[in-house]
Formats: structure tokens, C-alpha cells, sequence
């Protein structure tokens, strides 16, 4: 069985995209078709702009879903998942590939999902760490005894998690967590607290454009990262989507439930290899490989 992974903030770099829009009209079409539906060139950013342009969170988040989901297209008869899975906005790619979303709509929650998460960052100052090597039921112990926000955000895999939270309560969970054994625990540079319940601002204003956006059922199922569990009822599919913000990436869970339900091949699609490495920490035998577009 193959799974197709789409990846998150962060594995974006400048020139993505680019060869795909050099290569075939039908990719050059669908880029031409998003700088009209955003009102600004992205091309121009992704294939040319610096790294810097690239980082800011409207841009960020469209070029990602971009990159993956014109390359889910390009691939043609070649795409043939059985289940799909993406981390956190690669949740969007993965909806639109599998065909829950149309591109248009998806283009326009991403979108509007940047917006709003910029507002939310902006109205609190927030960040993320990256905690190294402890187990998830310690780490969540040592975060209940804080009384700043300060929660678990990515479950990426296990020993390796990201946190949540307000400036002050990220400095003090990772003094505790480092004292309580973490291997490591490392500030991110990031704008916000993605993934917890600072994100209830962007939620809400997001949760209103789900509400109105028709969703149709996949051609497989898709694991959410709300719950780690397969879904194709759109009507599940929104609800957990809904929250999505303000709850933790289950991606440990996804991996593992995957892997239960009988894949053996991941292949991510979109920039990158971040997935492909975190899957080879649960299974080694896996089989997992970069999406190619072939000609």
C-alpha cells in the first residue's frame, strides 16, 4: 500500500516550483491561475525571490501548498494513493491532492489560514522549542506544573516533539524539561504559538471561511492531524480541520497508524525530506522516496 505525505512550514526554499512551471503548460497554468487568486505574483517569490521574502507567512504557506499540490497533479496516472496524510498546512495539500478540495478552494483557506495566523502572532508575543529526547507522558507532565501557556504542538516522532506557548512559558518549560532529562530543548525562530490555544483568534476567523467551502469525499482516506485516525466523511474531515489550529500535529500517531493499516511505501510530495526521515525513526524498512515527476 502507498502513502502520500505532504510537508509543513519550514521546508520551503527559493526556486521551488520553479521547474515544474518551466516544464509543463499545465503547471504554468495552475501558478498563472494562484497569483490571480492571491493578487500578487508568488512566482516571482518562490522561483526568484530571496529567502527572506520567502518566510513571510503569506507567502510561506501558499508557496508550500503550491509546490505540492502541482506536483500531486503533474504526476498524473502515477498518483495512486491509498491513504494520504499532511503536517499541519500540508493537511491542505493532502485534501486538494486527494480530491476532498478543489484547488481554487484550498488555494483560498491556505491563504486565508496564513492571514489569520500572522494576526493571531501579532496579538501575542509567542513561540515554539523544539524538546529532544524525552518521552511524550514525561514531557506533558512537567508542562501541566506551568501555569503560562505552554503546551505540546507537534508530536513530530518519538524523542522528538515540539512545544508551544507564550515567550515567558516556553523559557521556563525548557529550563524544567531540560532539568527533568530532556537531551536537548532549543528556541525556534518562529513568529507564533502554532498549535495551541494562543492560535483561538486565527481558529475562529478560519473556522467561518471551512464552514462555507464545500468539501467532497476523498478518493482515499486521509489521516488527520487532530486525531491520527483515517477519515473520509467531509463532514468529519471539517470538524477536525476546524480545530486544527489550536490542537497538537499527532504526527507520531499518523506514522504509526499508517504503518498498522498496511503501508509500506511513503512518498512525500512537496519540498523537502523532513517526512521521509521521521518515518524511517519508526520503521527502517519502510520504502520511502520524493515524489518525481517524470519527462
Amino acid at each position: 500500500m502507498k502513502a502520500y505525505v505532504f510537508p509543513g512550514q519550514g521546508a520551503q526554499f527559493v526556486g521551488m516550483g520553479k521547474d515544474l512551471y518551466e516544464n509543463f503548460s499545465a503547471a504554468k497554468d495552475l501558478f498563472e491561475k494562484a497569483n490571480k487568486i492571491l493578487g500578487f505574483k508568488i512566482t516571482e517569490i518562490m522561483f526568484d525571490g530571496t529567502d527572506e521574502d520567502l518566510r513571510q507567512t503569506k507567502v510561506t504557506q501558499p508557496a508550500i501548498f503550491l509546490h505540492s499540490v502541482i506536483l500531486s497533479r503533474m504526476l498524473k496516472g502515477s498518483f495512486r494513493p491509498d491513504m494520504v496524510a499532511g503536517h499541519s498546512l500540508g493537511e491542505f495539500s493532502a485534501l486538494v491532492a486527494n480530491k476532498c478540495l478543489s484547488f481554487e478552494d484550498g488555494l483560498k483557506l491556505v491563504s486565508k489560514r496564513a492571514m489569520a495566523m500572522q494576526k493571531a502572532c501579532e496579538l501575542e508575543p509567542s513561540t515554539m522549542a523544539a524538546i529532544i529526547g524525552m518521552e511524550d507522558d514525561k514531557l506533558e507532565h512537567v508542562l501541566k506544573d506551568i501555569t503560562e501557556v505552554v503546551v505540546p504542538a507537534n508530536y513530530n516522532s518519538p524523542g522528538q516533539l515540539v512545544i508551544s506557548g507564550s515567550v515567558m512559558g516556553i523559557k521556563i518549560a525548557c529550563e524544567k524539561l531540560k532539568a527533568a532529562g530532556a537531551k536537548r530543548a532549543l528556541p525556534l525562530k518562529v513568529g507564533g504559538a502554532f498549535h495551541s490555544p494562543l492560535m483561538e483568534p486565527a481558529r475562529v476567523e478560519l473556522s467561518k471561511a471551512i464552514e462555507s467551502t464545500k468539501f467532497n469525499r476523498g478518493i482515499c482516506p486521509i489521516y488527520q492531524n487532530v486525531t491520527a485516525q483515517p477519515v473520509n466523511d467531509p463532514e468529519i474531515i471539517k470538524s477536525n480541520l476546524n480545530t486544527q489550529l489550536t490542537s497538537p500535529v499527532r504526527w507520531t500517531g499518523i506514522m504509526k497508524n499508517m504503518i498498522a493499516d498496511g503501508t509500506k511505501t511513503i512518498i512525500e510530495v512537496g519540498p523537502g525530506k523532513v517526512l521521509q526521515g521521521l518515518f524511517k525513526k519508526i520503521d527502517r524498512n519502510l520504502e520511502v522516496s520524493s515524489a518525481v515527476v517524470e519527462g
